[in-house]
């Protein structure tokens, strides 16, 4: 057997459980070995293979996005695995779990093994998948092995993919019969098509992109979430709303930890950076389903995220081409790519006061490992996967553009955002897979494992 190699990260700032402290952390292998506060003595420094100063900056757990969708198969064209995992890691987000709306579908077994064997060949962050509901999938929905798979993605309203379940009768069954956690994106299909049609009627169909949210309104939001909540309350059934975008949704969530909630709930940055006010000047790059809303909307997701209201920040990050992203509020494609710069858009968010960085690392990092069960990451813990990023806080000041980009789509909604923070450097199971600006090209990444309660 080969000796597993060591690497020393001292001279660090451990941002962790809420505590942030001078120190080191050594990595044996694949694993964290030890963390410890102050400096290294003479003899781990001296045992160490690899020895890494971090001059005092800060060393976060990787970020776990457990909401993106890489394109893969079928929709290549704009992202697939192996470019979006490298955006992902030159982010800082070290797993992933990718979603079912692709071409084909992922709602058989089969169709999550095939992207599994994908991701092994190509992913430089370690990853997993839903498997996609449909009116007519429940005996693969039952048999899926959910130590393996992410959980079943449930779509109430229409998106990319159209992958909509819209019947009780089809709802209960999942919700009666499937022994895993459901996550849902929640849009009432019904009134959806009642606001669009209505708008369309007074105004026209050359519609500008601030219609968006008038169709896709508060109420579409929140009569499909009050609905899915109220049906996994009575199966008494785990249940993540994904992307919450209002304030009256709020209202259906408990705070406290994620752990032992039967209700957990995840918002995206984009609806924590951005309020309707911006469609005048960005238009289609942050035209997303569900839309962007209201400042006030805005304001009080960041009070929930603050709070613990909301569990967890995922990206819901969906790459278009330019030229899908053109046309009106009925036309344009909706869903940007934000995997590559989340982390760096939430702690610009913290320079401004507007967060913690230790809530950042709760809801982008330690949140996501608890909702959905995942083992042994999300946390710098002795005996846990070195799943971990370095992060330079206090960097000179620069300006993201779309030629950042690493994502096929070549474009990101920051374009022209300054910031004060980057990753320096990216470890995945205990490899250096991004550093400085230089992607490694061997993969490191394993499919992630879920430890699922009875």
């Amino acid at each position: 057997m080969m000796n597993e190699q060591t690497t020393l990260i001292h001279n660090v700032f451990v941002v962790n459980e809420g505590r942030s402290f001078l120190g080191h952390v050594t990595i044996k292998g694949e694993m964290i070995a030890r963390v410890a506060e102050g400096d290294p003595d003479p003899e781990t420094l001296a045992q160490a293979d690899n020895k890494i100063d971090g001059a005092g900056r800060l060393l976060l757990p990787g970020v776990i996005d457990t909401h993106v969708h890489f394109r893969d198969p079928g929709l290549t064209h704009k992202a697939d695995m192996a470019t979006e995992s490298r955006a992902a890691v030159a982010g800082g987000v070290t797993s992933f779990i990718d979603m079912p709306n692709t071409k084909p579908p992922t709602v058989t077994i089969e169709a999550v093994e095939e992207k599994m064997r994908r991701a092994a060949e190509v992913s430089m962050a370690n990853y997993a998948f839903f498997i996609g509901a449909t009116d007519s999938n429940l005996d693969q929905l039952i048999h899926a092995d959910y130590s393996k798979v992410a959980g079943v993605k449930l779509f109430m309203g229409s998106s990319t993919g159209n992958m909509l379940v819209e019947s009780d009768q089809a709802i209960d069954r999942l919700f009666s019969s499937v022994d895993a956690l459901i996550a849902v994106h929640a849009e009432d299909e019904t009134l959806l098509r009642q606001r669009r049609e209505a708008v369309v009627a007074r105004y026209g169909e050359m519609l500008s992109l601030d219609f968006h949210p008038v169709i896709r309104n508060h109420d579409v939001c929140f009569k499909a979430s009050q609905r899915i909540v109220e049906i996994a309350r009575r199966h008494n059934h785990r249940l993540h709303l994904l992307h919450i975008s209002t304030a009256r949704e709020l209202e259906l969530l408990q705070p406290g930890s994620p752990e032992g909630k039967l209700i957990t709930a995840e918002t995206c940055p984009q609806y924590l950076a951005f309020s309707d006010e911006q469609y005048p000047m960005l238009g289609t790059r942050i035209k997303c389903n569900p839309a962007i809303k209201r400042p006030a909307d805005r304001d009080a997701l960041r009070q929930a995220v603050a709070t613990g209201l909301i569990d967890t920040i995922a990206t819901d990050h969906a790459p278009h081409l330019p030229e899908e992203k053109q046309g009106t509020a009925l036309t344009a494609a909706s869903g940007m790519p934000m995997i590559q710069f989340s982390l760096i858009l939430m702690l610009q968010m913290a320079e401004e006061g507007i967060f913690d960085i230790h809530t950042i690392v709760r809801e982008m990092c330690h949140n996501p490992a608890t909702v959905y069960g995942i083992d042994r990451r999300g946390f710098i813990r002795e005996g846990y996967y070195a799943d971990l990023v370095l992060v330079d806080t206090d960097c000179e000041p620069y300006t993201i553009t779309d030629q950042w980009a690493m994502s096929r789509c070549g474009w990101t909604p920051l374009s022209g955002l300054t910031v004060g923070s980057k990753v320096e450097i990216t470890f995945v199971n205990g490899h250096p897979v991004y550093r400085h600006g230089v992607l490694f090209s061997t993969p490191t990444a394993r499919p992630l494992r879920f430890n699922r309660k009875s």
